[in-house]
């Protein structure tokens, strides 16, 4: 397989160029999944503005629940890697992303979230009329489940990005669930 290289800030566009200063600016860095997606600067610009436009009916921390769950059923090394990190900014610690990530939290909102974004992350989407009601359930509306299936949509991208890429990973790394059963 021929390797593809993270791209450096003069190896792309004058556009991806100012979108790595933007995130210079925010992150500190360039993170290596956006200066990738910044090989095509138009993609890179607007995922920049879905993702910063959708997960607007959540928390910060039912964000990360989301995106966590989603990545541990795509066998995203980075992204889980990534938003490992920025749930733990969030409040979670290390076990609670962990258990984020099996659904089993004991957090019936964070729980419910995780176990539905999985299946729907498994299933092109598709979800149960009970996995319908226990969201509704949770006291959200119709377009908050609009906003759950774009918040998936965004980090899937991501997913995919990374799996295709196989870039190197820039976060520490998250613990895999396989480990957990042997401890």
């Amino acid at each position: 397989m021929r390797p593809l290289d993270v791209p450096t800030k003069e190896q792309v566009d004058s556009k991806a160029q100012e979108i790595f200063t933007n995130l210079e600016n925010k992150l500190g860095m360039v993170p290596n999944i956006y200066a990738t997606i910044g090989y095509n600067s138009n993609v890179l610009n607007q995922y920049m503005q879905f993702d910063s436009s959708v997960g607007k009916s959540f928390s910060n921390k039912e964000i990360e629940v989301i995106k966590l769950a989603v990545s541990e059923v795509n066998g995203c090394a980075y992204c889980l890697a990534a938003h490992t990190a920025v749930a733990k900014q969030n409040g979670f610690s290390d076990d609670e992303t962990l258990q984020i990530r099996r659904a089993e939290t004991g957090n019936v909102k964070y729980d419910t979230l995780s176990r539905i974004a999985a299946k729907a992350a498994n299933n092109a989407g598709r979800i149960t009329e009970e996995d319908r009601d226990a969201f509704f359930d949770l006291g959200y509306k119709e377009e908050d489940l609009i906003d759950f299936l774009a918040v998936i949509l965004g980090i899937t991208f991501t997913n995919y990005v990374h799996n295709a890429t196989e870039i190197p990973v820039d976060f520490p790394e998250a613990q895999p669930l396989e480990e957990l059963v042997e401890a």
